[in-house]
């Protein structure tokens, strides 16, 4: 179980530190509740249920280190396929932001990534929920990396790239 102040990421809403455990009644019965808040700032707070095993199950400790550095060198080696069926995307998508899944989120924004280039190359913008796809991926993952390697946007962005590089050469 998780403990007051333990580090941790829940879900879509990325790495967060558990403030406080404590014991609300907000239908009828009091209940054990944690208390999340996002360590990249916000004002959001996350009330947890800890009977809940459907949301217990979507905390999880941060990678690690060695973890991160590895999902890096694998962006490289990823396939992604763009899924020109837009409905279809919207739910493929959906789901991958909501499970998480540190492979299928690279996979997917190097998909949007790519065809953003290709609709730029022609005069064409992306479409909206497209760039909101590949911004909560970016957000999910970056977060967690951001925190992990204790570097700033912009130092992981450099970080990242020169990894790539490192790799390709």
């Amino acid at each position: 179980m998780f403990t007051t102040n333990d580090i941790v990421v829940y879900g879509a809403h990325g790495v967060c530190k558990i403030e406080r455990i404590e014991e609300k009644k907000i239908v009828a019965t009091p209940k054990q509740y944690l208390v999340l808040k996002p360590v990249t700032g916000g004002t959001s707070t996350f009330f947890v249920p800890t009977d809940n095993d459907v949301l217990l199950a979507k905390i999880r400790k941060p990678l690690t280190k060695t973890e991160v550095n590895h999902l890096i060198d694998a962006i490289t080696r990823e396939q992604a396929n763009w899924i020109s069926d837009e409905n279809e995307r919207k739910i493929t998508y959906k789901n991958i932001i909501t499970e998480g899944n540190h492979i299928e989120l690279i996979k997917m924004m190097k998909a949007i990534l790519r065809e953003k280039k290709e609709r730029e190359a022609i005069g064409k913008r992306l479409h909206a929920c497209d760039e909101r796809f590949l911004k909560d991926a970016e957000t999910l993952l970056y977060s967690e990396f951001q925190y992990v390697l204790n570097l700033t946007y912009e130092q992981l962005q450099s970080y990242i790239a020169e990894r790539i590089e490192n790799n390709a050469s």
